[in-house]
């Protein structure tokens, strides 16, 4: 796969390239927000779906029971977990399926707790539903960020019943250790806190090992529903599908009412056979990209922070989404907007989305081609220098 190879995307109802007008006010901006690849996907999966459309009768469809057998046996060689296929309940997504999750286990005016800043959707997810929200805001060390433990203690004690758990995290990139999570789970168990975890970037390991957190709580009384998906690893989002893990089958059996209750459990047949194809013949392509994806962040990182003193690339230990710290440009979320927008001309994930501990950073998608980055920084680079030369002037 040449992950350099330049596609067009313009034209195709892509998120990313067709709508950054509608989002963010112009056509002219250069896409870097979206969390999807600008990659194809491997050629297995195309093929697996092509032998759908070439049969040509779209009916209704069954899940194959080979997909959990694909699905399983992904989970056991890649993380090291072991998972049967009855503790999978497959779901048009993960962010639908945590909300029917917050529905199924939780009661309206009930706390869920979110480490911010997080994948702006989580919020969306609590008040929506009418919960409340708890915010256990990840501290900012010299190291990196990590988990504020006690503060996290201070929430369980306030009556939250659910912890949405990201990881590896969104937007930050951390990957979290064992012992991290094993922190969480002692606490978990303290306070009788459900820790659900989106697990959709588990397969983006850039650096460190993804643990499950259903693996590192082994041994802790806590109870964990795990939501994981092939979507983000092969650039199959569009598909709609992903699977919950369940440790406790009487748990299991209520999520599944509700579902059954809302309708919810009819497969795409292109979803199933590109899940299957991905998980048994998906390895190859992976591992290349994983390898572009890690030089991808060191290209950024060395490219932008040497045209912007300023800026400060926190490296991703998963995912490939990169966090970028602009906060010693001087400005207010509403200026670096305009910044970012009007003299940049970039559309980039604005971290304030992210809760407003987020404000002053942006997120960037690196899973691109190298000329991608290349054309953001040089936007970035020129904006920064004629904004240089402005304020000299102006001196």
């Amino acid at each position: 796969m040449d992950f350099n190879k330049v596609l067009d995307r313009k034209n195709t109802n892509s998120m990313k390239w067709d709508f950054a007008a509608e989002r963010y006010g112009s056509s002219e901006l250069w896409p870097m927000w979206v969390a999807d690849m600008d990659f194809q996907a491997p050629q297995p999966v195309l093929d697996a779906m092509q032998e759908v459309l070439d049969h040509g009768i779209f009916g209704y469809h069954r899940r194959p029971e080979s997909l959990k057998d694909a699905t399983t046996e992904w989970i056991r060689t890649r993380h090291s977990w072991n998972v049967s296929n009855e503790q999978l309940v497959f779901t048009p997504g993960v962010v639908p399926a945590i909300s029917h999750l917050i529905q199924t286990f939780t009661e309206k005016g009930e706390g869920v707790i979110l480490q911010t800043p997080v994948y702006y959707p989580f919020y969306m997810l609590v008040n929506n539903n009418e919960r409340t929200l708890y915010k256990n805001p990840l501290k900012e060390t010299d190291e990196g960020f990590t988990i504020d433990v006690e503060n996290l203690e201070e929430q369980m004690k306030a009556g939250a019943k659910m912890l949405l758990l990201c990881s590896p995290h969104n937007p930050i990139g951390r990957v979290w250790t064992e012992e991290e999570l094993q922190q969480i789970a002692a606490l978990a168990e303290k306070y009788n806190v459900l820790v659900v975890s989106d697990e959709i970037h588990a397969d983006l390991i850039l650096s460190g090992v993804h643990v499950p957190f259903s693996k590192a709580a082994e041994g802790y009384d806590v109870e964990t529903i795990t939501c994981m998906a092939p979507s983000k690893t092969f650039n199959l989002a569009a598909l709609q599908l992903s699977y919950v893990v369940f440790e406790k089958k009487a748990s299991q059996k209520a999520y599944e009412a509700h579902l059954q209750r809302n309708f919810v459990g009819i497969d795409n047949p292109f979803a199933t056979v590109a899940a299957e194809a991905a998980y048994r013949h998906g390895t190859e392509w992976l591992e290349e990209l994983l390898v572009h994806l890690r030089e991808n962040v060191d290209y950024l990182k060395d490219q932008l922070e040497s045209a912007i003193p300023e800026a400060h690339v926190i490296k991703p230990e998963g995912t490939y989404l990169v966090w970028i710290d602009l906060r010693d440009l001087g400005m207010d979320k509403k200026e670096l907007e305009e910044w970012l927008r009007q003299e940049a001309g970039v559309a980039l994930s604005d971290g304030h989305i992210f809760g407003d501990e987020g404000a002053g950073f942006v997120r960037i998608n690196v899973a691109c081609p190298r000329t991608h980055i290349d054309e953001g920084v040089r936007r970035l680079k020129e904006a920064y220098e004629r904004t240089i030369q402005a304020a000299g002037r102006k001196s």
